[in-house]
């Protein structure tokens, strides 16, 4: 078979792979995106967007609880699993459509297949509608993403249990849900079905939630999750999983010295990922991977071979849309004669809980590990204005200052946290001493009016 040949191979079409087949194609270059399964990649269909759409129908239950919620009269609320993932694939089919409009506007060829390189950058396509393709390019960007890595607890992998791509399809709802997993993905999914109507338990390894986050941070979120209900096991250690998740299942947890059985209706792994590499045959390609899977990358996101890159999480990005958007960016200004590389990102993320957990730059931890001088502003949330007209008032602020009097860290935790955050963010792209924001005239009631308290009398962290 002979190869057909592109300028541009492009593997996979998460973020940066779809921008960068769409911005190259629109150019007039002959190029070619290969993606095995979902259109536009995991973030418009099994993570960031629907999982946000679905954590928004549980935020209606919360609205019109009768003791928290804002004083609305209803009759009996229920929530409606099968209305509620109907809701999240409109949202989906509708994202598709537009990408899939993309694709042929910009004029890059999409293939939907798995592709396995043969030589370098040559790779043979097994076509999801039958048959194969033999694609090579002159130059080829990887971009094939992580999945949820399932641990190897015995019998885990036989009861069948959900990821985040499962649960986000729900129409039914757990009547006891555990969640194996203390991070990201486990607390919002905890969350939202715990509102929606399930009791849920949290089974982590570690002796707190969240554990990269500073003590605050991740005490602040225990508290919040009991306080809605949620079991929490931290310190724990499953040993044994038995039964068939959406039927019954039994799962072994040892605790310090001793053991317990939960029994549950269903049980969701969120322990973290893996790359999508290991059925690429990527030492066909010379391309290199670490002693996880992912592409060994410079700080311009090429790889060992030449005229290849790989961006986003198989590459070692953060797991964040925004971070692989930035990824096309790099590598795209590179192209185009730039000298645009990863060093010094300022990466922020939010949790998408409710109140939200909010972050960029430097935490306490990072910068006490790292011996830096800083002063701290601290103000609990119910300071904010805005979080008290939302009968929302849980939480904190924080910022870090450097001795320059620029930021060098945010974390807010509290109601609208991501939109405050944002402020500050600019502020430090912008090099901007914190006294730009104590002194700023920001609208009242607003979630940014707050940065003005924060920002009045920071304290020096004593050494």
């Amino acid at each position: 078979m002979n190869a057909e040949h592109f300028e541009n191979l492009v593997i996979g079409s998460g973020v940066a792979g779809k921008l960068l087949g769409w911005t190259l194609a629109s150019q007039g270059q002959k190029t070619v995106v290969v993606e095995r399964a979902m259109v536009g990649g995991s973030c418009p269909n099994v993570a960031c967007l629907p999982s946000k759409n679905v954590i928004h129908s549980a935020k209606a239950i919360a609205l019109v609880h009768p003791t928290r919620g804002l004083g609305v009269v209803t009759g009996n609320v229920r929530i409606d699993m099968a209305a509620v993932a109907r809701r999240k694939r409109k949202m989906v089919n509708e994202l598709v459509e537009v990408h899939l409009a993309k694709f042929k506007a910009s004029g890059a060829e999409l293939v939907m297949g798995e592709a396995t390189f043969t030589q370098p950058k040559t790779v043979e396509v097994t076509l999801n509608a039958g048959g194969t393709r033999l694609f090579h390019g002159s130059r080829v960007f990887i971009n094939v993403g992580t999945r949820a890595r399932i641990p190897g607890v015995p019998g885990l992998a036989d009861t069948k249990p959900m990821t985040h791509v499962e649960a986000l399809n729900l129409e039914r709802l757990p009547e006891h849900l555990i969640i194996l997993g203390g991070g990201y993905i486990g607390l919002e999914f905890a969350q939202a079905m715990q509102r929606f109507g399930s009791h849920v338990t949290i089974v982590q390894h570690g002796p707190r939630l969240l554990e990269k986050e500073d003590a605050d941070v991740s005490a602040g979120l225990l508290e919040l999750l009991q306080d809605e209900g949620i079991a929490v096991l931290l310190n724990s250690e499953v040993l044994k999983v038995a039964g068939r998740s959406g039927d019954m299942v039994r799962v072994l947890v040892r605790s310090g010295t001793s053991e317990r059985t939960l029994e549950g209706s269903d049980i969701l792994v969120a322990t973290g990922r893996t790359p999508n590499t290991d059925q690429l045959h990527l030492d066909c390609a010379g391309v290199e991977v670490d002693s996880h899977g992912y592409i060994r990358v410079d700080d311009r996101l090429r790889t060992t071979a030449s005229d290849v890159w790989a961006t986003g999480e198989c590459a070692g990005t953060p797991h964040f849309t925004h971070a692989g958007e930035d990824d096309f960016r790099i590598v795209l200004d590179n192209l185009n004669g730039g000298n645009r590389t990863t060093h010094g990102r300022v990466i922020p993320y939010v949790l998408f809980t409710d109140p939200e957990l909010a972050h960029v730059g430097f935490s306490e931890t990072e910068a006490n590990a790292r011996g830096m001088y800083y002063r701290i502003a601290k103000m609990p949330m119910a300071m904010v204005f805005r979080a008290q007209t939302l009968s929302e008032t849980r939480g904190f602020i924080k910022a870090l200052i450097g001795d320059d009097d620029r930021i060098v860290g945010f974390t807010a935790f509290g109601a609208e946290a991501s939109e405050m955050m944002a402020v500050v963010q600019t502020a430090m792209l912008g090099r901007l001493p914190y006294t730009t924001l104590r002194d700023a005239i920001f609208t009242h009631p607003t979630s940014a009016e707050g940065l003005i308290g924060l920002f009045l009398n920071p304290l020096v962290v004593p050494t």
